[in-house]
């Protein structure tokens, strides 16, 4: 393991987040508990893909595609809650790897923009087939009876593992080729590195994990509408992302978690939520540029040289 994050740190942070799903039966928690979960992974997915320098505005549509696939195949093939899911996280990937093979030629910003369109684009879609609802949605998601219960386990358990097959990723051979291509494609290129098809790749893998998040999400509301899958989805995915730190793995989950929070203490406030949430990620955005995480980093640095002078004084 990385010494950024040890194995010991992993077992910590992964075994109290399992330990609270279980311990938790406020049914509000639970709910805000599956929320910081699913959010986290979203963030995660959506970093991922900012290793190789683009920004995948299309999460809301994939994370949508994985809800819709879920609901479908249970609600009306009758096919198991974990198979379903499952299913939804494979058609996400596949769906992904088409609009990655097809919209990967562009970069930057008209990449960002094509992400934008393909999610208002499926948004309006899904308002408009009858089979999954139309503009009411599907409703009635309900996982089996004897796993109500352990719910927030069996998201947060799924949650870990892909957070985990993330981070084995980032710190693969892989992971350096992404490096490599958002540090200067044309070298990367240059040196044999099939970049196109490394970026359909992690496009796609990323949209996995967002179809396999969509799917726990329905499971876990029971209800799914087009404007769950707007575009504000990835827009606060993005928020998680710069508030904990881009620049650390465990960033997108620490802003995910605090901005969560937040957004369930802010609710509170009635019609103000809205000013007390934007207001606090844009102070957060200005005052920490490195998120969380990076101002924590500097922090340290900052006590270990005073210390480090402190002591040289001494003697």
């Amino acid at each position: 393991m990385d010494r950024r994050f040890p194995l010991g740190l992993w077992v910590v942070l992964g075994g109290t987040a399992l330990l609270l799903s279980l311990l938790i039966q406020d049914i509000y928690l639970r709910s805000i508990l599956n929320l910081m979960a699913i959010s986290a992974l979203l963030a995660t997915s959506l970093r991922f893909v900012m290793l190789m320098g683009e920004l995948n505005f299309a999460l809301a549509a994939f994370t949508g595609l994985g809800a819709y696939s879920a609901g479908y195949l249970s609600t009306a093939l009758g096919l198991p809650f974990a198979f379903a899911v499952l299913v939804a996280g494979v058609i996400t990937a596949l769906a992904s790897a088409v609009f990655g093979a097809i919209t990967l030629r562009a970069k930057g910003p008209y990449f960002l923009l094509i992400g934008f369109a393909f999610s208002e684009a499926m948004r309006v879609a899904y308002s408009k087939i009858d089979a999954v609802g139309g503009t009411s949605g599907m409703v009635g998601i309900y996982p089996p009876r004897v796993f109500e219960d352990w719910m927030p386990f069996i998201v947060v358990s799924t949650v870990l593992l892909l957070l985990l097959a993330f981070y084995l990723v980032e710190r693969s051979n892989f992971g350096r080729i992404l490096f490599a291509i958002r540090e200067n494609e044309d070298v990367a290129r240059s040196v044999g590195i099939r970049t196109y098809i490394c970026k359909v790749i992690a496009i796609s893998g990323a949209c996995f994990a967002a179809g396999l998040a969509g799917g726990l999400h329905a499971f876990v509301n029971q209800v799914i509408s087009p404007g769950d899958f707007s575009y504000l989805l990835a827009a606060f995915a993005l928020a998680y992302v710069k508030i904990g730190g881009e620049d650390n793995f465990l960033g997108p989950i620490v802003g995910a978690v605090l901005l969560v929070a937040l957004s369930s203490y802010a609710i509170g406030f009635g019609g103000d939520e809205h000013f007390l949430y934007g207001g606090a990620i844009i102070i957060a955005v200005l005052l920490m540029p490195k998120g969380v995480l990076g101002l924590l980093g500097k922090l340290r640095l900052n006590g270990a040289a005073l210390i480090g002078k402190v002591s040289a004084d001494a003697y």
